[in-house]
């Protein structure tokens, strides 16, 4: 019942967010019209849409926000027409005649003078709520990420219908209120037709800021009644209220507006689950539940589709990964080995890969790493995360033992403890019937991007270069989202501090480059540094260069780059540009892209 009143009280501060500045012309349209008739119903329309758009995004994920996209088109085509009917009405006779038919039954039933028709308000409503829905803010964020993890469910739903009720109940004030001011001005004025063609041309200038993208960029930059601090006190207490979405990177609980997809970055053990220790190799892994449905992935690559009953008399490791993860690209080499050391005993180990990024959604991409990355055992692309759902994951990477009777007998998060793995597995197979199993462990290091990360000497933290989740930004003027900007270099980079030079868009979950010669600059204290990063839309490979400190990395320089520092970004993955030897001291580490169109996702250390 919190949750339900938080979100309301979020959505009723809506009406002081820059944000929905472009939707108040059409809501006040239909002041000095009686409020039963025309502004109920379209305060209806509005939140009903809102409601099942969001609802829809949280099942659907992208192809349904997509398909919004489409909407909102045709909702400001839909707005602009009765907009063009109010202040022109004369040039609705020019046109052709469906749209004069369109035209007429709008100023008929949607008219400021005409006898208003609840219908015809509420399918403004239903326009205005396409427009609006982008414009929820954090909180709408964080029970999306909530729904995306834990499965949309009745009360995904009552949350986001009370965030619609309170923003509706804050602009219903507004419309009572604009239509006493409404009728003085007509009873003042004499002006009715002028007050008409205003609030068309309000209507208009509305749907030109929705279309050129104002609502979510420009103005909430610029207005003063910016509601952020509130919105962030609010979802404070979602997150201290609903940590069932939270998820676990590099140790430190963190909610995001992400559908689940943050790296344990050191070993850890769900609290309240016995950890294994090196000496307890005997019979004493308890009975953590059934091992749950497997069904729900998209596709299934290296094997058909796998099922627990299917697994009955198997010993069964669930790993769950995601292929731009530096976590769980550490813990591979082990996975592998396991897979082929004890195939023939009786074990058989699955990946669920669920993407971090929009990218890793793509079946090809993860089909290529898995054969860069010599995967052969069966992998379920999980896209909907409905078999994460299925084991109530919260961590990245996660390794799941089911025993042979089909019930989980052990978990671990993140990386290590692989000796105490191997152990549960040898175990499970014993008590399983396999009586051959011997008690040597293997030695799986990695090399490249796979050797495993020297914690004592990294100081950095994983960083996005995404708006929604990025952090310590240092460039002169601060980012700004979906807006194609100028940056240059920060003067003074501290520690773990980062900033832009050249012209970027900063997006949701990346930063592209839209000219050439653009660069990157971050300040940071590990032996490995590596980014996420991806060609343009075209797919031509970009050139870069990296420099620690001004020069040339020589024998510092990564897996993904040459001594001088040069190298090209070929595919969307995580790159290795920097791997120091010897003592480790903070640097200032920049690349810099020779072409336009690359995208830039998260920095990470090892």
């Amino acid at each position: 019942m919190l949750l339900i009143i938080l979100a309301y009280l979020g959505g009723v501060l809506t009406i002081v967010s820059p944000c929905i500045l472009p939707v108040l012309p059409f809501v006040f349209a239909r002041t000095g019209q009686p409020f039963v008739r025309s502004g109920l119903p379209l305060l209806v329309g509005m939140a009903m849409t809102f409601a099942l758009v969001a609802t829809l995004a949280a099942v659907g994920g992208g192809w349904v926000v997509q398909l919004n996209q489409y909407g909102r088109g045709l909702a400001l085509i839909f707005v602009a027409l009765f907009g063009l009917t109010l202040l022109l009405p004369k040039l609705a006779e020019r046109l052709t005649r469906p749209l004069v038919a369109a035209g007429s039954r709008l100023s008929e039933n949607a008219g400021i003078d005409a006898k208003p028709s609840p219908w015809a308000s509420f399918m403004i409503g239903v326009a205005t709520g396409l427009l609006w829905a982008p414009c929820a803010g954090p909180i709408l964020g964080l029970v999306l990420t909530g729904a995306a993890l834990q499965g949309a469910s009745v009360g995904t739903t009552l949350l986001l219908l009370a965030y619609a009720a309170g923003a509706a109940t804050s602009l219903a004030l507004a419309l009572l209120l604009g239509g006493k001011v409404f009728s003085a001005m007509k009873r003042s004025l004499g002006a009715g037709e002028w007050i008409r063609r205003g609030l068309g041309a309000a209507m208009l200038a509305g749907v030109a800021a929705i279309a050129l993208g104002l609502d979510t960029g420009i103005l909430a930059r610029v207005s003063t009644a910016s509601t952020g601090s509130l919105e962030q006190s609010l979802v404070g207490q979602f997150t201290s209220k609903g940590t069932d979405s939270n998820v676990m990177r590099g140790g430190a609980m963190m909610a995001q507006n992400i559908p689940g997809k943050d790296e344990a970055g050191a070993s850890m053990q769900a609290s309240g689950a016995m950890m294994m220790s090196a000496k307890n190799s005997t019979s004493s892994l308890p009975v953590e539940g059934q091992l749950p449905s497997l069904a729900g992935a998209v596709q299934w690559l290296n094997s058909a589709p796998l099922t627990a009953e299917q697994l009955k008399g198997k010993v069964v490791l669930v790993d769950f990964w995601t292929y731009s993860c530096i976590n769980c690209l550490r813990t591979l080499p082990y996975v592998k080995a396991w897979a082929d050391k004890y195939r023939d005993q009786g074990l058989v180990v699955i990946g669920v890969h669920a993407p971090e990024f929009a990218f890793e959604r793509d079946v090809n991409n993860v089909t290529k790493a898995m054969k860069d990355l010599g995967i052969h055992y069966p992998v379920a692309i999980d896209n909907d995360y409905k078999i994460w759902r299925a084991f109530d994951n919260q961590y990245w990477p996660a390794h799941y033992f089911a025993d042979a009777e089909g019930r989980i007998r052990y978990h671990h998060f993140g990386e290590g403890a692989y000796d105490e793995s191997e152990r549960v597995i040898q175990e499970l197979l014993r008590e399983a019937g396999n009586s051959q199993i011997t008690t040597d462990l293997i030695d799986a290091s990695g090399n490249g991007v796979q050797q495993a990360a020297n914690m004592s000497d990294v100081k950095s933290p994983e960083t996005y270069l995404g708006f929604e989740r990025a952090e310590h930004f240092a460039s002169p003027g601060g980012a700004k989202s979906n807006q194609v900007t100028d940056y240059s270099t920060p003067q003074h980079l501290s520690l773990n501090t980062w900033g832009l030079d050249g012209l970027w868009n900063i997006g949701s979950e990346q930063a592209s480059l839209k000219a050439p010669q653009g660069k990157i600059v971050y300040r940071f204290h590990a032996r490995d540094l590596h980014l996420v990063l991806g060609p343009g839309s075209d797919g031509q490979p970009v050139r870069f260069k990296v420099s620690i400190d001004g020069q040339a990395p020589g024998d510092a320089h990564g897996t993904d780059v040459a001594p001088d520092g040069s190298g090209t970004v070929t595919e969307q993955r995580l790159y290795q540009l920097v791997r120091q030897s010897g003592d480790v001291t903070d640097h200032t580490f920049s690349i810099e892209f020779n072409d336009p169109g690359v995208s830039a996702y998260a920095f990470t250390f090892g």
